[in-house]
């Protein structure tokens, strides 16, 4: 009831679900008459019919399943809705939820699986924001995977017939690397895996042991930064082993009951040798666990996954490893620091910069360039010896240094000097070792894009935070 736009959304999702509609309104909308093929044109007859005239009464309701009433007209609602209950007909008036008798909930549609959200009508303002926060947390691969499930599922239930035993089984399916697999758009690739897994199961039932690690790169800080794919595994770990530079907002996002282990490592005090975590992610993962090992920032840029990968693809250990942004990018973009520009430069650089025997070993030849820009991990207690070695080799002493201390936290600080004062100004600072260095012309552009001089992190930051929140 309505040709208006409001009608033009409910027969949109309606259509979309298989009904045929019969609109009663003197007028409709192009959209709405193009979506139910009622333009003409000698288009093929449409299940879809228009009665293009006024509500006259329970004629135009026969045969009817479902009454939406989307008119402007508030008495004629009210006649309609109670028409309809009169009629036994489920009647849904927009807006007016004490005239409905159902009510249509927001929802996450990733076909064949959907997600509902309602509000008893009281407020569909709310219901579709936490759909559209339940949207950026499923995927919309997760069809594919609920399509995978129902194409396979008699295969399962014929092959292991004790329906405990079958339940074990869809769950390392749906938390284990035949769902990444299919996640990934690698169907085929899934369908044979999970066809040797149900083997090895009919032969050895206790085969649902088989562990699995996920290398997370958990980005710098900011919860915010963390991937779709990185929360998801995360969420399905039985155990987090994590590193000093995690925000513990981060490691919180893990499941409740999952065993939390700290394995973290700063220079100097290596609260367990990294050997030892190697060796500690086979064994878990040889009980039968699900590990996740969360890294700060990017597990393959400075955080030694390539050895810990290492390990487990010599003992034939499934394994994932999720990238992470970077302490680089991360903290350039919250400082406003653009690590290459037209004008500026156009390369970047990526160099270790934590001291071995109170020495740095680099080719500080090859550092020289004005157009290219230096970013030093690890670096703060060798920044003297950096700035030395960059001015001694030809540098331009008057080369801008920003040390950007707690990247993309709201306590993030920037420090801006040059080779020559910056080791000054973070005498008188003093930042924490949570700290990443940039060096070059681009750090000019911090006063234009980091908006508020020193603290120009943390306020860019929030600044960025409160309009991504409005929006």
């Amino acid at each position: 009831m309505g040709g208006g736009q409001i009608a033009t959304r409910k027969a949109r999702l309606l259509t979309s679900a298989g009904a045929n509609i019969t609109i009663v309104a003197p007028e409709i909308t192009d959209e709405l008459a193009a979506l139910l093929g009622l333009e003409g044109n000698g288009d093929p007859p449409t299940p879809h019919r228009w009665l293009a005239e006024p509500y006259s009464g329970t004629d135009q309701l026969t045969g009817a399943r479902l009454v939406v009433v989307a008119t402007p007209n508030r008495t004629l609602n009210a006649v309609i809705s109670a028409d309809a209950t009169v009629a036994g007909i489920l009647v849904n008036v927009v807006d007016s939820p004490e005239l409905c008798s159902f009510i249509f909930p927001a929802i996450v549609d990733r076909s064949p699986l959907v997600i509902a959200i309602g509000s008893n009508g009281t407020s569909p303002v709310l219901a579709r924001q936490l759909r559209r926060r339940i949207e950026a947390m499923v995927p919309a691969a997760y069809g594919q995977l609920a399509a995978f499930a129902r194409e396979l599922r008699s295969t399962v239930a014929r092959a292991l017939p004790d329906v405990e035993h079958r339940r074990r089984f869809w769950e390392q399916i749906i938390d284990g690397p035949v769902a990444s697999q299919v996640l990934n758009g690698r169907t085929e690739q899934a369908r044979t895996q999970l066809t040797a897994l149900l083997a090895l199961q009919q032969r050895n039932p206790k085969s649902l042991n088989q562990g699995e690690v996920y290398l997370i790169g958990a980005g710098p800080g900011d919860p915010d930064l963390m991937t779709f794919k990185a929360l998801r595994l995360l969420q399905s770990a039985d155990v987090v082993l994590y590193d000093r530079l995690v925000n513990p907002e981060i490691t919180n996002l893990a499941r409740r009951d999952a065993e939390r282990v700290y394995v973290g490592k700063q220079r100097s005090e290596h609260s367990v040798p990294q050997p030892q975590i190697n060796q500690r992610l086979l064994e878990l993962a040889r009980q039968g666990r699900r590990v996740a090992r969360l890294k700060g920032g990017d597990p393959f840029i400075f955080g030694r996954g390539g050895e810990e990968i290492e390990l487990l693809a010599r003992h034939q250990i499934p394994f994932q490893v999720v990238p992470g942004i970077t302490a680089a990018s991360g903290a350039a973009s919250y400082a406003g620091i653009p690590l290459t520009h037209r004008e500026h430069a156009q390369s970047v650089r990526f160099v270790a910069g934590y001291l071995k025997d109170n020495r740095l070993e680099h080719r500080w030849e090859e550092f020289l360039s004005p157009n290219e820009t230096l970013v030093f991990y690890m670096g703060l207690a060798g920044l003297e010896e950096i700035c030395r070695q960059l001015v001694k080799r030809g540098r331009d002493a008057a080369t801008p240094v920003a040390v950007i201390e707690r990247a993309t936290l709201p306590e993030q600080r920037v420090l801006i000097g040059t080779l020559e004062s910056i080791g000054g100004i973070v005498a008188a600072s003093r930042p924490s070792a949570h700290t990443l260095i940039i060096i070059g012309s681009v750090v000019e552009l911090q006063s234009q894009l980091g908006w508020f001089g020193d603290s120009a992190g943390a306020n860019f930051q929030n600044s960025a935070r409160m309009d991504k929140n409005l929006l």
